[in-house]
Order: structure tokens, then sequence, then C-alpha cells
């Protein structure tokens, strides 16, 4: 287990699609540690989720994460999960506005459109097959670690520019009404 560097916005591996990983190596020695990797980059970042590509494994892999992180205090608990191989579908149209920040987009943050119903698939790192859905704003969390997978920074699906802010804005201004935002997506779908 080892923490490991994480990629920035503009390097080659992450505008890649990544490849799916092959269900006979997912409790192979090497697929495991790049799990138990992940866990300890993710949280020791304090992050809420991390991609293998972020971390330059150009693999279909991500790991989730949401207890008492201080860089979330509104987002909604969500267990460790690893996604391996996971798909993605939406089950509305409905939308919600996500103002987002990344692990590899140090310092910013933007608002993106996200999906408020979704339908997932995954492998687990037992290689057990999940078919779940996620409501409300943890779909946001599936969606922009998902988006990774295939090449897809949050900065690229922001539609309006002057959402862009650095995080120390973000906190001093927005993070109480959009805490707000989010605790009432999180009445609405309990999650």
């Amino acid at each position: 287990m080892a923490i490991r560097e994480i990629l920035q916005i503009g390097h080659p591996i992450l505008a890649q699609r990544a490849e799916e990983v092959e269900e006979a190596q997912i409790q192979s020695p090497e697929v495991q540690g790049w799990i138990d990797d992940m866990i300890d980059t993710m949280r020791a970042a304090n992050g809420a989720g991390i991609a293998a590509n972020q971390m330059g494994i150009a693999k279909r892999l991500f790991v989730l994460e949401i207890a008492d992180n201080p860089r979330y205090p509104y987002k909604p608990k969500v267990p460790l999960t690893i996604a391996i191989n996971p798909t993605i579908h939406f089950l509305s149209a409905e939308t919600f506005v996500s103002n987002e920040g990344c692990l590899s987009v140090p310092q910013m943050r933007g608002n993106v459109e996200r999906h408020v119903e979704i339908a997932v698939t995954y492998y687990d790192r037992n290689g057990q097959l999940h078919e779940e859905e996620v409501r409300g704003y943890s779909a946001c969390t599936w969606q922009h670690e998902y988006d990774h997978l295939d090449g897809i920074l949050f900065p690229h699906r922001v539609q309006d520019a002057q959402s862009f802010c650095s995080w120390a804005v973000f906190a001093e201004f927005q993070q109480s009404a959009y805490a707000e935002h989010v605790k009432s997506l999180v009445a609405k779908w309990g999650a």
C-alpha cells in the first residue's frame, strides 16, 4: 500500500479512455495493489473518490468514499466502494447543478450539470457483480469518477465559465448556499 502521485489536468493519460480490467485479473496481486494504493491516495488527499488513471493506471477502475471529509462537509456519506469496469445509465432526464472540484484540477471548482438518477453496474474487488440505483447528490460523485474513465475532467463539462472559482473563494462566498442546495437534494432523494 502506498500513496501515489496524482496526475494533473493536461496529462495525456487523463485525456484517454481507460481500458477494461480483465475479470480474471480482478483478484490478482497487481489489481488488488492498485486498489489499496487508490484508497490510500484518495484518503491522504481528502478526496471523495479517485480513478485509476489519476494515478497513471489507464484501467476502468475507481474508488469512492465519503465519511467525515473536511473538503466536502456537505456531501452525504458513501461507504467505501470499489468500482471495476463500471457502467452508468441515466434513469431520468432530471438534472441538478453540481459545484465540483477534482484532485487532478487543484484549487479550482466549477458548476456541472449532473443527472439525479442513475443505474450503475460494476464489479467489486472480489469480482462480485453489483447492480444498483443511485439517486440524489451521490449520483454526482459516481458520474464525476466515471467521467475520468472516459478521459473527461469536470472543466470539460462546465457550461458557464463564470462558475469557475478557487477553493478559497468557494469556501468564503459560495459554500454555505451550496450546502443548502445539497441539503435540499438529500432531503428529496435520501442521498
